[in-house]
C-alpha cells in the first residue's frame, strides 16, 4: 500500500537527503520486495539523517512539504534489524538499477551533450549532498535499463557490508555507526557525489580494549588533499590491500598526523588490528599511489578548464580514474602536443547529437540531414558515418560499466603473456661478424616463452621486462577472440542496444563502432593494464623480498664481550687486519701477505697479535681470496698453532665495505686510517654489532635481494629506508653512546635533528631523562612523540660517562642498577608517587633527575598508566627487570586477567602489554638476542667432497624470488629452489605468503646435485633449525 506514494516522492527531485533515501527504498519496493525487507531498508535512511542539517540551508523551500509525512517515520523504525541491513543492501543493490521511469527521457530533454550510456553508473553513497545531486540531475534521470547491471554491482560493492558486519557485530554501538560506510546504494551518475568524507575511523578508547571501532572520527575531505574524486580512498584501499575498511581509515588518519610506521606498529596496535610493519607499509604505498592519481586528475581537469574543452562526461570519466593507466586512457587525446583526435573533431562538427540519437531514437535519425558539401568531414554520408562511429567508439571505451564487463570477461578467460627474441636482436647478432653479439643466451629461457597471466612468476616478469628494455625480447599479451565476440554480443544486445527500431545501416554502424572501440581502444587498454599490473605486482614482491632480507640481516644477533680480528682478504695488496675491542674501538691495524710465499713469517705476526690482545675470534670477509684465507687459518687451527688460545673463525659478507671505506662517514669516523684498513674495521664491526655498522651503508650495496635495478628506484629506496628505521627503532638506541649515523635512523628523527642532539650532548653533557629531548632544537611535540619510545637512557652507561667527564653532579653519582632514588616522574625510592606528577618535566630540577622508565620500551605518554600499574601490583621502580618484578606481574595477571587489569587502568590491552614487557625485561635487553649469530668453525669442506644425498647444515646467504642461496661451507653457495621450500618445512611462525627464507637462518639441507665444472649445487630443504 505504501509503494505508490513513495513513487510520487521519488519524482520530486527537490526534496532533501532524507527523502532521497526514501526514494531508493521505494524503488526497491517496486521491484517485487516483501514488506519485511522494506522495513529493514528504512534504518539505512536513519544513518544518513544526522548529516542532513548542513544541507538544509541550501534548499529551504523544497524539503518542507515531503518531510512532514515521511521524516518522522523513518527514524522510528526499531533498531534491532539494523545489523541485517548490509545483507539486504547487498541483495537489493542490483534491483535499484533495473527500474527507470518511461518519462525520464522527456524530463531530461533539455540536457544537451550528455552521453546517455555513460551515466549508467551507481555508487555507494557516504553522504547525501543534494545540491551536488541536482547539478547533474538531468543526467541521472536519463539512465536506462541494463540486464547485466546486477552482476557488475554485486562484484563491485556488495562484499564490504558483510565484512563490516563480521568485524563489528559483537559491539554495542558498532552496527549503527559502522553501516554509514556502505551507506545506501543509489542509481545515479558518479558526478553526483564527490565523496568528500572518508569512511569510518577507529579511535583509541578506554572502553574498547580490542581496538574495535565504537566511535568514528569527524569526516573531512582531506584524505586526497584538495582533490575530490568519485571514489572513496578508504574503500579502494580496503579492496586493494585486503585490509578492513576501519583499519584503512585509521591508517589514513595516522599518516595524515605524520606518525611513523615503527610508532604505529608498536604504540597504536589497537588502531591497526595488530598489523605488522610490512602490511602497514603496503597500505602506505597504495595510499600514496591513489593520492598521486588524484593529484594528476586534478591537474588534468584544471588544464582542460583553461583550454575550454572540459565537458560533463569528460570530467566524470576523469574523476572515475583510479590508476595512472586509466587516467592516460581518458586524458591522452587531450594532452598538449597531441594532434586533434578524430573524435574531438567529430564533436566539433556537431555529430554528437546524431550519435546519441542512434541510441535513444534511431527510428527518427536521418544522417543525410547532417551532410554539408562545403564542410570538410561532413561533405559525404561516409564522412558523417565515420564521425558518428568515432564518437560512439569513444563513448563505449570510456564507459565504466563496459570496462568492468570486459575486464570480468578477461578474468574468466585464459589470457597469456608471450615473449620472443626481437627482430632487432637477431639482426644485430647477424650483422656483427666477429664483434661481440648481444648476449641473447642470458634470455634463452624466454626466447619462446608463454604463460598464463594468473600463474606467471614474479621473477619471470622482471626478467622479461629486462630483456624488453635491452631490446632483446618482444613481449605481447594475447587475449582470445572469444572475449571479443562475447563483448560485441553483450554491447549490441544489452548495454548499447538502441531503444527503438534501428535500420540495418544504422545497426551496422553501431556494430562497426563497437568493433572499432574494442580493437583500437579497449584491447590496447587491457594489454597495458595486464602488463602494468604484472609489473607492479612483481616489483612489489621483489621489494618485499629485499625488505625481508634486509630486516633479517640487520637483526642478526650481535657478538658482544669479545675482541675480534677483522680480515679483508686479498692477493697483491695483502690481507688487511684490524683488531677491535669489545666496544668496537680500534686496537691495532696491519697488513699481512698470506698468499705470496711468506705464509710462515706472517703467521708469527698473527699469533703475536692474537696473544697480545687475547683475541680468539677471526672474521673473514667473503670477497677476493676468501677461500684461500679461510684455508690458511683452518690449517693453522688444525695444527694448534695459536695455543693456548682456542681460535675460531667465521665468514661474513663484505658487500659495501669498499664503498663505505671511502665515504664521508668513514672519513669522519676514521680520518687517519688508510681506506683499505677501514674495510677491515667494517668487516669486524659487522659481527660485533651488525645493525650499528650496516646502517652506515646504502642498503642497495649490501648484496641482498634480486632484480634491484629492474624495480622502481623511488619505491625501493623508500622501502629500504623504512625498514632500516623500523629495525633501529625496535632495537632502540642509547642516546648517550650511539653514533650520529645510527641516531638519524630513529623514527621521527633525521640528519638535522640527529646533529642537533649530538651538539646538545657535547654542550650540556649526557641526557639524564627523555624529557630533555624537548630542549633540543628541532624536536617539537610531534617529533618527541615519535622518537621518545625508541630512545633509551641506560643508568650504567650514564654512570660511567658522568664519572669520566665529571660534568654531572649528584644525579650521575646516584645512578646504579635499575633505578635511582629521588627520580622525577618515577617518584622517589618507593616508586609510588601521585599519578599527576608522573609526567616528564623538562625544566627546573626535573631535567636533572633520572627516570628509571627511560631505560624501557614504555612510551612517556604511558608513564602515568605504568605508575598506576605498579601501585596495583605493589611493585617498585628499583625492581625493573628483576625476578621480583616478574613474579609480582605474573601474580596480578593470573589473578585478574590481562583484560580486566587494562579496564581497571582505563587503557587498552596492547598498551598494558608494552608496560609489562618494559617492567619485566632485564636491563640491557636486546630483541636481537632471539636471532641467530654467525657460525664459528675450525675447518672447511671442499665441493669435491659433496655427494648426492649428503645431509648438511648451513646458513641462508640471500633469498630470491626463485629460491634461497645457502652457505654450506664449501666456498660456493647452494640453491634451494622455491619448489622445495614448502609450508610444511617451515616453522609455524615463518609460514609467510611467499614461503621465503631470510638471510641468517640456519637450515638443514640435502644435496640433490653437484656440478663441479659450473660450480652449482642443488639443495633440498629438510627443516629450519632453531
Amino acid at each position: 500500500m505504501m509503494r505508490r506514494p513513495r513513487v510520487t516522492v521519488c519524482k520530486k527531485q527537490d526534496s532533501d537527503d532524507e527523502d532521497e533515501s526514501l526514494l531508493n527504498t521505494s524503488t526497491e519496493c517496486e521491484d517485487e520486495k516483501e514488506e519485511e525487507e522494506e522495513e529493514e531498508w528504512v534504518p539505512e535512511s536513519k544513518v544518513t539523517k544526522p548529516r542532513k542539517k548542513p544541507v538544509k540551508p541550501k534548499e529551504p523551500k523544497p524539503p518542507k512539504p515531503p518531510k512532514a509525512p515521511k521524516a518522522p517515520k523513518a527514524p522510528k523504525v526499531p533498531k534491532t534489524p539494523k545489523p541485517k541491513a548490509p545483507k539486504k543492501t547487498a541483495a537489493e543493490k542490483p534491483k535499484v538499477g533495473r527500474k527507470t521511469k518511461a518519462s525520464a527521457l522527456e524530463k531530461d530533454a533539455g540536457v544537451v551533450g550528455v552521453p546517455v550510456k555513460e551515466e549508467r553508473l551507481s555508487f555507494i553513497v557516504t553522504d547525501g549532498n543534494h545540491n551536488e545531486t541536482e547539478q547533474y540531475q538531468g543526467a541521472q534521470v536519463k539512465e536506462a535499463t541494463s540486464t547485466k547491471w546486477p552482476q557488475s554491482e554485486k562484484q563491485g560493492k556488495s562484499a564490504e557490508p558483510k565484512e563490516l558486519k563480521h568485524d563489528l557485530a559483537h559491539l554495542p554501538e558498532g552496527p549503527s555507526s559502522s553501516y554509514q560506510l556502505p551507506g545506501v546504494k543509489k542509481e545515479e551518475p558518479e558526478d553526483d557525489f564527490t565523496f568528500d568524507e572518508p569512511a569510518l575511523k577507529k579511535m583509541k578508547t578506554a572502553g574498547c580494549p580490542d581496538g574495535k571501532p565504537v566511535k568514528h572520527y569527524k569526516k573531512d575531505n582531506s584524505s586526497l588533499g584538495d582533490v575530490q574524486m568519485n571514489w572513496d580512498i578508504i574503500q579502494v584501499l580496503s579492496e586493494r590491500t585486503v585490509v578492513d575498511p576501519w583499519v584503512c581509515a585509521n591508517l589514513v588518519n595516522l599518516f595524515k598526523e605524520e606518525n611513523t610506521i615503527p610508532f604505529i606498529v608498536r604504540y597504536r596496535k589497537e588502531l591497526i588490528n595488530h598489523m605488522d610493519a610490512d602490511a602497514v607499509r603496503d597500505v602506505q604505498l597504495t595510499m600514496e599511489e591513489l593520492r598521486n592519481v588524484a593529484k594528476k586528475v586534478h591537474a588534468a581537469i584544471q588544464t582542460l578548464k583553461k583550454e575550454g574543452t572540459l565537458t560533463i562526461s569528460l570530467e566524470k570519466a576523469l574523476l572515475n580514474c583510479r590508476s595512472a593507466d586509466e587516467l592516460d586512457h581518458v586524458y591522452a587525446p587531450y594532452k598538449k602536443g597531441s594532434k586533434l583526435s578524430k573524435v574531438r573533431r567529430a564533436r566539433q562538427l556537431g555529430l554528437e547529437p546524431p550519435a546519441l540519437a542512434l541510441l535513444e531514437s534511431p527510428q527518427t535519425l536521418n544522417l543525410h540531414s547532417y551532410i554539408q558539401p562545403q564542410s570538410e568531414g561532413l561533405s559525404t554520408l561516409a564522412e558523417v558515418e565515420a564521425g558518428v562511429q568515432q564518437i560512439l567508439a569513444d563513448m563505449i571505451a570510456k564507459d565504466k560499466e563496459t570496462l568492468v564487463f570486459v575486464k570480468r570477461l578477461c578474468e574468466q578467460d585464459y589470457i597469456t603473456i608471450h615473449s620472443t627474441v626481437s627482430k632487432t636482436a637477431l639482426k644485430e647478432q647477424k650483422d656483427e661478424k666477429g664483434a661481440k653479439p648481444k648476449d641473447i643466451d642470458k634470455f634463452q629461457l624466454y626466447a619462446d616463452f608463454t604463460a598464463n597471466v594468473k600463474n606467471v612468476h614474479h621473477h619471470q616478469i622482471l626478467a622479461i621486462n629486462r630483456g624488453e628494455n635491452l631490446k632483446i625480447l618482444t613481449v605481447k599479451v594475447n587475449i582470445p577472440d572469444r572475449v571479443k565476440n562475447e563483448f560485441i554480443r553483450w554491447c549490441l544486445n544489452v548495454r548499447w542496444r538502441p531503444k527503438g527500431y534501428a535500420r540495418d545501416e544504422l545497426f551496422k554502424l553501431l556494430k562497426d563502432a563497437v568493433e572499432d572501440s574494442y580493437k583500437r581502444l579497449i584491447q590496447p587498454l587491457l594489454c597495458r593494464a595486464f602488463r602494468s599490473g604484472l609489473t607492479t605486482s612483481a616489483e612489489k614482491e621483489s621489494i618485499a623480498m629485499f625488505v625481508r632480507n634486509l630486516r633479517q640481516l640487520l637483526l642478526t644477533g650481535p657478538v658482544r664481550g669479545r675482541v675480534l680480528m677483522g680480515v679483508d682478504p686479498g692477493y697483491r695488496h695483502g690481507c688487511k687486519l684490524a683488531v677491535l675491542s669489545p666496544t668496537s674501538q680500534i686496537l691495532h691495524t696491519d697488513v699481512v701477505y698470506l698468499h705470496g710465499g711468506n705464509g710462515f713469517r706472517e703467521a708469527e705476526k698473527i699469533r703475536h697479535l692474537l696473544r697480545k690482545y687475547n683475541c680468539y675470534t677471526v672474521v673473514i670477509g667473503n670477497g677476493t681470496a676468501c677461500r684461500e684465507t679461510e684455508a690458511y687459518f683452518a690449517d693453522l687451527i688444525a695444527k694448534k698453532y695459536f695455543e693456548p688460545l682456542d681460535v675460531t673463525y667465521c665468514i661474513t659478507s663484505e658487500a659495501g665495505a669498499s664503498i663505505y671505506s671511502v665515504s664521508p662517514e668513514a672519513v669522519k669516523e676514521m680520518p687517519d686510517l688508510d681506506p683499505n684498513l677501514r674495510s677491515a674495521v667494517s668487516i669486524g664491526r659487522r659481527v660485533q654489532d651488525p645493525l650499528a655498522e650496516l646502517v652506515k651503508i646504502d642498503p642497495k650495496h649490501i648484496g641482498i635481494g634480486t632484480y634491484q635495478h629492474d624495480v622502481s628506484q623511488p619505491l625501493l629506496k623508500a622501502a629500504l629506508a623504512s625498514v632500516v628505521e623500523e629495525c633501529v627503532s625496535f632495537v632502540g638506541v642509547d642516546i648517550n653512546i650511539c653514533s650520529e649515523t645510527l641516531m638519524r635512523h630513529v623514527a621521527g628523527l633525521n640528519a638535522g635533528r640527529a646533529k642537533n642532539i649530538m651538539e646538545w650532548r657535547e654542550k650540556n653533557g649526557p641526557f639524564i631523562n627523555r624529557g630533555q629531548l624537548k630542549e633540543v632544537k628541532g624536536v617539537g611535540p610531534t617529533t618527541f612523540q615519535q622518537c621518545a619510545g625508541f630512545i633509551r637512557i641506560n643508568p650504567e652507561n650514564l654512570k660511567s660517562i658522568c664519572s669520566s667527564q665529571q660534568s654531572v653532579g649528584e644525579p650521575g653519582g646516584q645512578a646504579s642498577g635499575a633505578g635511582v632514588p629521588n627520580t622525577a616522574g618515577a617518584g622517589g625510592a618507593a616508586g609510588k608517587p601521585p599519578s599527576k606528577k608522573s609526567k616528564s618535566k623538562t625544566t627546573g630540577s626535573a631535567a636533572q633527575q633520572l627516570n628509571p622508565l627511560d631505560q624501557t620500551c614504555i612510551h612517556p605518554e604511558s608513564y602515568d598508566i605504568a605508575m598506576r600499574f605498579l601501585v596495583l601490583i605493589g611493585g617498585n621502580l628499583q625492581d625493573i627487570g628483576k625476578p621480583e618484578m616478574q613474579s609480582k606481574v605474573n601474580a596480578a595477571i593470573q589473578k585478574e586477567g590481562l583484560r580486566e587489569v587494562a579496564q581497571k587502568l582505563n587503557t587498552v590491552v596492547p598498551t598494558l602489554q608494552i608496560i609489562i614487557d618494559g617492567l619485566t625485561q632485564p636491563q640491557g635487553f636486546d630483541i636481537r638476542q632471539g636471532f641467530d649469530t654467525p657460525d664459528f668453525k675450525r675447518g672447511i669442506v671442499s665441493i669435491n667432497d659433496l655427494k648426492q644425498g649428503t645431509v648438511l647444515t648451513g646458513r641462508v646467504e640471500n633469498a630470491a624470488l626463485f629460491g634461497a642461496f645457502v652457505d654450506i661451507g664449501v666456498g660456493r653457495s647452494g640453491l634451494i629452489h622455491k619448489k622445495y621450500i614448502t609450508e610444511a618445512k617451515l616453522p609455524r611462525d615463518e609460514r609467510r605468503r611467499s614461503l621465503a627464507l631470510g638471510p641468517g637462518e640456519k637450515v638443514e639441507v640435502r644435496v640433490l646435485s653437484v656440478d663441479v665444472a659450473r660450480g652449482r649445487i642443488g639443495l633440498d630443504l629438510i627443516r629450519v633449525l632453531r
